[in-house]
């Protein structure tokens, strides 16, 4: 199995699953380009993408869904909720509905010859949920936009080989940002919002495993967080883990914003 991040950030994502015989974009929140650009550095192109998976219908998560599908004729998969959401969105543009592939939450699907695993989360869309992926034996999961966890998100995220948790805000930071409202501090903070730093660290501990091999941390807020304070968050949150006592063990990193991060092969 093979997990890359092209982008990863409040202000874009899009992430590449495969396994040399199947290949998967999760979300497409970012230019068409870049998407391209992206897959480019693995030595593949938007026609080879077998399917095109959307957690929620936020637009960035979603910017370049239109656009590509119009170019490519790729499948969308999407929960019934988001699909509603989709079709309400005039910046897509129009495309053919009949790529749509919906799906339900909590459920089990096949992409080629991956397995696709769906779990519902808790944020402020209609449906949303997050993926994780098996074959070979083998385990990736993305899960962002987590306004909570609980122990069915633990179970969902257990015996992974590589994942990319949201680690998106910095509470202090966010609460002293003199540009966002309340309304939206209150959103970000709440149940149906975004994990912060410490959250994340938490989750990922609970879910460690004595074969991971790669922990990104995504979906950081480019106002309210900053790579090396969400690092070290985590990081001091996993001191006292059960496996290992440095988190290099694990592959802990940030993942980058607006460029693909490295090429995870498990």
């Amino acid at each position: 199995m093979n997990l890359m991040t092209i982008a990863s950030g409040s202000s874009g994502n899009s992430c590449y699953v495969g396994n040399g015989d199947t290949t998967i974009l999760v979300d497409v929140g970012i230019t068409m380009k870049a998407i391209e650009n992206g897959l480019n550095t693995i030595d593949l192109t938007c026609k080879d993408v077998d399917a095109i998976l959307i957690t929620h219908e936020h637009i960035d998560h979603v910017k370049a869904l239109g656009i590509i599908s119009r170019k490519y004729n790729i499948p969308i998969y999407a929960t019934y909720g988001t699909i509603d959401g989709l079709m309400t969105m005039k910046s897509l543009g129009t495309f053919d509905y009949n790529l749509l592939r919906p799906i339900k939450n909590d459920s089990v699907f096949n992409v080629g010859s991956i397995t696709v695993n769906t779990k519902s989360i808790s944020h402020d869309t209609n449906d949303p949920v997050c993926y994780s992926f098996e074959a070979d034996k083998k385990k990736v999961a993305i899960a962002t936009d987590l306004g909570k966890y609980d122990n069915m998100i633990i179970d969902f995220l257990s015996e992974c080989d590589a994942m990319v948790i949201e680690a998106n805000h910095d509470i202090r930071m966010l609460e002293a940002n003199p540009i966002y409202p309340y309304v939206l501090k209150k959103r970000i903070l709440g149940d149906r919002g975004h994990l912060c730093n410490e959250a994340s660290g938490r989750l990922i501990r609970e879910v460690l495993n004595d074969h991971i091999k790669y922990v990104a941390l995504g979906h950081l807020s480019d106002k309210n967080n900053y790579p090396e304070l969400a690092y070290e968050a985590v990081k001091h949150e996993l001191s006292d883990n059960p496996f290992s006592s440095d988190v290099r063990d694990f592959g802990l990193c940030v993942a980058k914003r607006s460029e693909p991060g490295d090429l995870i092969l498990v």
